[in-house]
């Protein structure tokens, strides 16, 4: 039993229960749309969101790439508008991108940093997808410049059809199983259809999930930079302030010096049996040489 049908299969045996009574959220294939346009209305936008197709099934999802004027305010009401909607946010990156960054002195003591960045943020939401195009009609509202929107419907028809016969199989084979006598290998192949059973489970949840709720990946940008000044200490002034000061380091050097000179002794009285044995050797080589010049010499 392959384990990528059992998913399929178990997922569309308990979605095709769940959804038979429902009509329009499907398409017979994949179905996607773009447009990069500055000026959408909402008819256009709601086209491809809120289009329904008999006895069929869609997975929705949508991606939104555009400029707005404040991206915390957009970001704010984006949010605020997903709760409203019956959804929920799963991903949120709003940051700040520095351009470049500057400090310029205004007195001895005070100076000023100036900041040139962007602001950005990436966020993922989940609304129901019945709501989608409403959500993307509100999302559109908050632009300056649509650089792209793309829609997907996935028609997930078949595989729903597919997993229900998948569905029906695995269960005449639990019953097979079942009138089985009890042997090492029927406790195996129970074992065995019970995994697949919890893996058709996930994948119906994942599926049901997925065609309750639509996913939209939003990406707002502000088109120009920003300028940021604050005031800090000039940093530089104060180093050269306290950089350096000649009675403290004429002290310290006359500290480092006196402790220089008993290092310098202790390491002497370290080190005495080889001062005593090498004074002592100097000594018998002066005695030596002497005695050589004191013998005469004999002449013929």
């Amino acid at each position: 039993m392959k384990t990528t049908y059992i998913r399929l299969s178990i997922a569309t045996a308990l979605l095709a229960g769940i959804y038979s009574c429902k009509k329009g959220e499907a398409t017979t294939g994949d179905y996607q749309t773009t447009e990069y346009s500055n000026e959408i209305s909402a008819d256009s936008i709601s086209s491809v969101a809120t289009m329904s197709v008999k006895d069929k099934q869609f997975v929705k999802t949508a991606n939104v790439n555009m400029e707005v004027k404040d991206v915390y305010d957009a970001t704010i009401s984006i949010e605020k508008s997903v709760q409203e909607l019956g959804g929920f946010v799963t991903h949120s990156n709003l940051q700040s991108r520095v351009i470049s960054e500057d400090t310029y002195n205004t007195s001895n003591e005070e100076a000023m940093l100036v900041k040139k960045y962007q602001t950005e943020n990436t966020l993922q939401v989940r609304v129901p997808t019945s709501k989608l195009g409403e959500l993307l009609t509100l999302i559109n509202d908050k632009k300056l410049f649509l650089n792209s929107r793309i829609i997907n419907a996935e028609d997930v028809t078949s595989s729903i059809k597919y997993a229900e016969m998948e569905g029906k199989r695995i269960k005449k084979t639990s019953e097979n199983i079942s009138e089985l006598k009890t042997t090492k290998d029927k406790v195996k192949m129970s074992d065995e259809n019970m995994s697949e059973e919890n893996l058709q489970q996930l994948a119906n949840l994942d599926v049901t999930d997925n065609l309750k709720y639509s996913t939209v990946d939003i990406y707002i940008k502000e088109p120009k930079l920003r300028i940021a000044e604050i005031a800090v200490t000039n940093s530089e002034n104060i180093d050269n302030k306290y950089k350096f000061d000649f009675f403290y380091s004429a002290k310290n050097a006359f500290v480092e010096g006196y402790y220089l000179i008993q290092r310098i002794l202790i390491g002497l009285v370290t080190i005495w049996p080889i001062v005593i044995i090498a004074a002592i050797a100097f000594y018998f080589y002066r005695k030596n040489k002497s005695t050589k010049k004191s013998i005469p010499v004999d002449k013929e």
